[in-house]
């Protein structure tokens, strides 16, 4: 049991009592449940309030479109990772934080309610793009809630059409295939994978959606989707897809609009240093929206689950008084059909490659000015810190680097 201490304070704008906590936290994903047991590890007993404009308790998101497809034992009841039961954190679910007053120490909800803070964390994530379309005809795949209505859809011979071949579109796509789903899959890229791969990887990802009956259009944007009783997906060149339904993972924004609101810094995320502290001393970042300085990649802001729990924790202990810095590099994966890929650093096909052949996988290495600046495992699980010091410390040849 963790014990907490709050404070009621008179708000003298309400004219009503204000609670303020030691440790605030806007966002309600992995990196809020990662820095609350962040706080915990030096703090035992500081009052934490999370404020999430979710509707569902912290869970892991990778599992929305990888494990909770592909493990029948794993089920929506054993998703919630817990967070107000490990840590005494205050959960306040469906609360969406309309602005910050730095000078008051104070963030205002949609209720109307004020919360006071004496240090704050923005871990508002991201928010996914979109396409013209009619208001509903898209289920844009980010939340809880969208795996959910995506579960109810996936019947077999129901079709799908799903826009985007990132590595969500990808999964997706692979998940409801294997669910007898009928689907097709639209990417700009002329093969699947291929702006991340190089062209013989790219080549044989593509193959195991082929064999598995995803139907691939490549090469192709789509301008519009509209859904009368069936949904109509305008491609670029006029052609319409027909389907019953339309799912989108297209990539996605991070949400800075309350730090850009409150004056913070925000260039590609919002700025912090090396500490997750952002240009208020009381005020820290971390996960998807971070721009962070790392040593390995340089100043970057990454949007991937090692990236959001690690950095979520080393955020609550800095707030909690650790003047360790964060100097984890992260790394990002994904896993269809079998097949599963790591990867560090820049993955643009567009850059030189190297590859070396490891057992059954293959190394490729991103090369900028002759030096790595990325690292692709394919099919070599549990390399990734080898990969990062190649990067940090790349050797002359690079034939022996990881074996």
């Amino acid at each position: 049991m963790v014990c907490v201490r709050i404070v009621s304070t008179m708000n003298p704008t309400l004219g009503a009592h204000m609670t303020t906590y030691q440790y605030l936290i806007i966002g309600g994903g992995m990196a809020a449940d990662s820095a609350a047991h962040g706080i915990r590890e030096i703090d035992k007993d500081g009052s934490i309030a999370i404020l999430s404009a979710d509707v569902d308790s912290p869970y892991p998101r990778p599992a929305l479109s990888k494990k909770l497809w592909t493990d029948p034992e794993f089920t929506w009841d054993k998703t919630d990772l817990a967070t107000a039961a490990d840590t005494g954190a205050e959960l306040r679910l469906d609360t969406e934080v309309l602005s910050i007053d730095r000078d008051a120490k104070t963030v205002l909800v949609g209720s109307g309610q004020v919360f006071g803070y004496q240090k704050l964390l923005l871990v508002t994530g991201l928010t996914p793009s979109r396409i013209d379309d009619d208001g509903d005809a898209v289920l844009y795949f980010r939340s809880a809630r969208d795996y959910q209505k995506l579960r109810a859809l996936a019947q077999p011979g129901h079709h799908l059409v799903i826009i985007g071949g990132g590595y969500i579109g990808a999964e997706l796509a692979a998940a409801l295939v294997q669910q007898g789903c009928e689907v097709s899959l639209v990417t700009p890229d002329p093969i699947l994978g291929g702006s991340q791969f190089p062209a013989q990887i790219a080549s044989e990802y593509q193959k195991l959606f082929a064999d598995a009956g995803v139907h691939l259009v490549t090469g192709h944007r789509v301008s519009s989707v509209r859904k009368h009783e069936n949904a109509e997906v305008a491609l670029d060149d006029g052609i319409i897809l027909e389907a019953d339904d339309v799912v989108a993972g297209l990539g996605a924004t991070p949400v800075t609009n309350l730090a850009e609101d409150a004056g913070l810094t925000v260039d590609n995320g919002v700025v912090v240093d090396e500490y997750l502290r952002t240009d208020d001393p009381a005020i820290w970042a971390a996960g998807d929206i971070a721009n962070y300085p790392d040593s390995v990649l340089g100043r970057t802001r990454v949007e991937h689950v090692d990236n959001a729990t690690m950095m979520g924790k080393a955020a609550g202990r800095s707030m909690a008084g650790s003047d360790t810095p964060y100097t984890h590099t992260p790394m990002m994966y994904s896993q269809v059909f079998g097949v599963r890929w790591e990867a560090v650093g820049a993955l643009d096909a567009s850059l030189q490659t190297t590859s070396v052949e490891v057992g059954d996988g293959q190394v490729v290495y991103y090369l900028k000015d002759g030096k790595p600046v990325g690292v692709l495992l394919w099919n070599l699980p549990g390399r990734t810190d080898e990969a990062v010091k190649v990067l940090a410390d790349p050797p002359e040849d690079l034939s022996d680097a990881i074996n």
